[in-house]
């Protein structure tokens, strides 16, 4: 893979750690996200991916982003437009901020107060999703 900066050493540390399989591809895609300060597109990490890496073809990034989110080491969550948008986070249990005018989502570490669930009998949570919708810090401006 040849010298690599500083978050591709973290992407490439996060991977191995795990005993998998580092690509090349998943280096990257993963280095991306962890370079973000927040959830990315497919196209969006496609331009990342053109003007600092190496090219990842179409198929094989998508192929990645399953892989990077089956094994966990990012997530999904769908926008207000329907689209998919990407984030490696270190905690897999957050909200979502999705700003109402750029489309943006910031994954939302430490809310206060934290959001509890309380669930029927018999019922037993796996995974929530809280969406909090407002302006971001731009466009708040």
């Amino acid at each position: 893979m040849g010298r690599i900066n500083r978050s591709a050493e973290d992407a490439l540390a996060m991977i191995r750690k795990m005993g998998l399989r580092a690509t090349a591809a998943r280096v990257t895609v993963l280095d991306v996200l962890l370079s973000a300060d927040h959830a990315l597109s497919h196209s969006e990490i496609e331009r990342a991916v053109e003007t600092t890496h190496d090219v990842v073809e179409r198929v094989t990034l998508y192929r990645v982003l399953d892989w990077l989110v089956t094994q966990k080491l990012a997530h999904k969550v769908v926008g207000a437009d329907r689209v998919w948008r990407f984030n490696a986070t270190p905690t897999a249990d957050h909200a979502h901020f999705n700003c109402t005018r750029c489309g943006q989502i910031y994954c939302l570490e430490n809310l206060t107060p934290a959001v509890a669930l309380t669930l029927p009998e018999g019922f037993s949570l796996q995974h929530a999703d809280v969406a909090v919708q407002g302006l971001c810090p731009h466009c708040s401006r």
